[in-house]
């Protein structure tokens, strides 16, 4: 893009080197006035030094912008999510694809808001965030102009970057002069980390990777029990007390944290075509995904419970992918929001050692049937001699098959 198109730009802006960096950059590339916006998704930083470094590289106080969307995140992002079970290739639960279009959309917000004309954010030119952040704001804005910095700037590594920003007087941190072991995304939902010393897939994690979690080989001796109540797919209660989606969240990673639970190695495919190795920690939504599951297991008629099942893995696509804001994925979510209408109870956990275990569910609105299933006098309720002409229709095909085998297969 030629210097002097942007007049004035909306940066995703954490307080960190690379940001720091990103937003001098923008100034001596562009010429350009810079907006920073800081979302608090709860990655258990404090936010107010990343206020005082853009006053400190010259960002006036009105152009800087901090909110505490941890409630938003977790209530109109993360539990829509869960309410399909979603898992990217089987194991990943999806923790930072599901904050991109938050962060996204809170950038365009405020670039109407200040009426700037270009947004930029951090991600490079090899991973999956790039594309999940600026599907989203051509979605919300299709007129809006994009900077994505690792895609244009000649830097050709960490030797550039310090030394850019001793030339410009970026404060460094005594502890990031020397290059990171490994890269750190987190927020409310889980920790992802990759690159570097995990890019060995056949290496084994070492204990320093792990942050949100200590190993189930630390865990307690003794079970921890929780009561998780829920109403129309969404957790609302822990141990019977009710608590707002955030602190629900808060409240698992912590006893996830404690027992071990929620650790994945994986190598995902990404979107962009690469094969890539992560290391995540997921307590809480690992603990959510199980007792969500146990309650539909009682509430959700098998139909509907299998055609979410079918469609998940499209669903849990669209969303590792960065298509958040499209027809296809919103019409997905209305077909599992009204999946969820009876899905309410109470499921009882046993967490033990990494492990979530089952120790109940129940529901006013429960399709189990303890006189149906019995092996004792069910009453009347089931005349097993039904099951005969069942199982002889569903054998029709088969034995019509069998039949021409016969006949031909000599």
């Amino acid at each position: 893009m030629p210097k002097g198109d942007i007049k004035k730009v909306v940066l995703a802006y954490s307080g960190g080197l690379d940001t720091s960096i990103i937003l001098k950059w923008l100034q001596t590339t562009y010429g350009c006035e810079v907006v920073t916006f800081t979302a608090d998704l709860g990655q258990g930083e404090e936010l107010a030094p990343a206020r005082e470094k853009a006053i400190l590289l010259g960002i006036k106080e009105q152009n800087i912008f901090v909110e505490d969307l941890r409630e938003e995140f977790v209530r109109d992002y993360v539990f829509p999510m869960f309410r399909a079970n979603a898992l990217y290739e089987g194991t990943y639960l999806l923790g930072t694809s599901i904050a991109r279009p938050l962060i996204a959309q809170k950038q365009i917000e405020i670039a109407h808001k200040v009426g700037a004309d270009a947004v930029c954010h951090g991600a490079t030119g090899k991973g999956n965030d790039q594309v999940r952040f600026e599907l989203t704001y051509y979605a919300l804005d299709p007129s809006i102009k994009i900077v994505a910095p690792w895609r244009e700037w000649s830097f050709k590594g960490r030797d550039d970057l310090l030394a850019f920003a001793r030339e410009h007087q970026i404060p460094i941190a005594k502890d990031k002069e020397g290059e990171a072991p490994f890269s750190v995304d987190a927020n409310l939902l889980h920790s992802s980390s990759e690159g570097k010393v995990l890019e060995d897939p056949s290496k084994e994690a070492q204990p320093v990777v792990y942050q949100r979690t200590i190993s189930p080989m630390d865990a307690p001796d003794k079970a921890t029990e929780v009561r998780i109540g829920f109403d129309k797919g969404d957790p609302v209660s822990i141990d019977g007390k009710a608590l707002s989606p955030a602190a629900i969240l808060t409240k698992l990673n912590e006893l996830g944290k404690a027992n071990g639970i929620g650790r994945i190695d994986l190598v995902e495919n990404r979107f962009v075509g690469m094969k890539s190795r992560g290391v995540y920690e997921t307590p809480g939504g690992t603990i959510l995904l199980a007792a969500h599951r146990a309650i539909e297991s009682i509430t959700l008629d098998r139909g509907a419970a299998h055609l979410k099942d079918d469609l998940m893995p499209r669903y849990a696509e669209l969303i590792y992918n960065g298509f958040w804001f499209t027809p296809e994925r919103e019409m997905l979510q209305a077909l599992i929001d009204r999946s969820q209408e009876h899905v309410e109870g109470e499921v009882r956990l046993k967490l033990y050692k990494g492990n979530v275990m089952m120790a109940g569910r129940e529901s006013r609105k429960s399709l189990y049937s303890s006189t149906l299933v019995t092996f004792e006098d069910d009453k009347g309720a089931y005349d097993q001699k039904d099951a005969e002409g069942f199982i002889k229709l569903n054998a029709l095909r088969l034995r019509t098959l069998g039949a021409r085998r016969k006949k031909f297969d000599k």
